[in-house]
């Protein structure tokens, strides 16, 4: 595992997963630093699929939203990992659902 000033990197490669240690608000997220992270471990690894860990998190900036779109248009799949009944609304809402897919954890 690899921490980042803004994220956390839980597996790395062609499969990329990262998260935010748990973080129920990100709001506070730098969302410049977060961007450029990301953007770097996409190049670094060839990333094809990246995937956010959104366990515990209730609230997402629209900026965030932003980079996943932008990850997205870099021919990337992006998807999230146990994300809350609240993120999946706004996923809908905004029709993100479309191209960012949602995985839950089985209990």
């Amino acid at each position: 595992m690899q921490t980042l000033s803004q994220l956390v990197v839980y597996e790395s490669g062609a499969l990329t997963v990262v998260g935010f240690a748990g973080q129920a608000r990100l709001d506070e997220l730098n969302l410049a630093e977060c961007h450029e992270e990301v953007i770097a471990l996409v190049r670094q690894y060839r990333c094809k699929v990246l995937a956010f860990d959104m366990t515990e998190t209730r609230i997402i900036p629209r900026g965030l939203l932003g980079l996943m779109v932008a990850i997205h248009q870099q021919r990337v799949s992006v998807c999230l990992l146990n994300c809350s009944d609240e993120l999946r609304e706004v996923l809908e809402i905004t029709k993100l659902n479309r191209f960012i897919s949602t995985y839950r954890r089985e209990p």
